[in-house]
């Protein structure tokens, strides 16, 4: 009898790897929020430190999990493919209506090869992506934490070795959905706190209360990005039910055939 595909467990290693890394990303995201009127902010000026600390801490998941999985290179393999596949979905519908049909391969392949690898997935994809389409800037190393948090919530679905079928491709489909405007949310915030003199309603005003400059931005997602993740969403759900039974038999084949769960032993001749 053929063992089922299972994802790939997060150990205490790659646990702790991506709390350090999640916890860093946070800050990075939201100390804005709590920056006094003098305080100089730009992403701009941050951007450079949180790439140059994302990329050792990513190369830390990427070890961490090989080494509480006892894998081989056949992850590191599939990691690069999938990943390159992602960039070249990415351009497809770039700027058109938000359009980025990425997001569904990266909720099929977080499903698929867990929480830890589809952080490090996500991460990589939207670096490769940028390198291709010179979109690099200091929005990128954002970019790439936003990405991996989506990749790695659809590895920490309910289900991985149970569900099947319809049940669980309507659950990745509401997944796609409801983090596609998560993810649009989250690099809002990236810009947003750049972005003043836009009206009252909707600009940041550093040092003002955070209760106070949150629903500014609440009103500024409204107002400029709704539509746009609207689209994104809604392909990503198109996509996952239309051709992902079918991508995630595929996925979880390879998985099984690369055995990545199997302890590599050497026999003497």
């Amino acid at each position: 009898m053929t063992r089922p595909a299972r994802p790939l467990r997060i150990g205490p290693r790659a646990a702790a790897a991506l709390l350090l890394v999640t916890l860093i990303g946070i800050a990075a995201f939201g100390w804005p929020l709590l920056a006094d009127r003098r305080s100089g902010l730009a992403h701009s000026q941050d951007a450079p430190w949180l790439f140059a600390g994302l990329l050792p801490l990513l190369v830390a998941v990427v070890v961490a999990t090989i080494a509480d999985q006892g894998m081989d290179a056949k992850a590191v393999a599939m990691l690069g493919v999938l990943a390159a596949v992602g960039a070249a979905l990415r351009p497809l519908g770039a700027g058109t209506a938000g359009l980025e049909p990425m997001f569904f391969l990266m909720v099929l392949s977080g499903r698929v090869l867990g929480p830890g690898f589809g952080f490090v997935l996500g991460s990589v994809t939207m670096f490769a992506s940028a390198l291709l389409t010179g979109g690099v800037g200091p929005w990128m190393p954002f970019q790439m934490l936003a990405m991996g948090w989506f990749s790695l919530g659809a590895g920490l679905l309910p289900g991985a070795e149970q569900l099947r079928g319809r049940a669980e491709l309507l659950m990745l489909a509401a997944y796609g959905f409801l983090g596609s405007f998560a993810y649009g949310t989250v690099m809002n915030l990236q810009g947003w706190v750049l972005l003043q003199g836009m009206g009252q309603g909707i600009s940041f005003h550093p040092g003002d209360p955070v209760p106070a400059n949150l629903a500014r931005f609440a009103a500024y997602c409204v107002a400029t990005s709704l539509g746009w993740d609207l689209g994104r969403a809604v392909l990503t759900v198109v996509l996952t039910l239309a051709i992902g039974g079918t991508l995630l038999k595929a996925l979880r084949r390879a998985v099984r055939k690369a055995a990545f769960e199997v302890p590599v032993s050497f026999g003497s001749r």
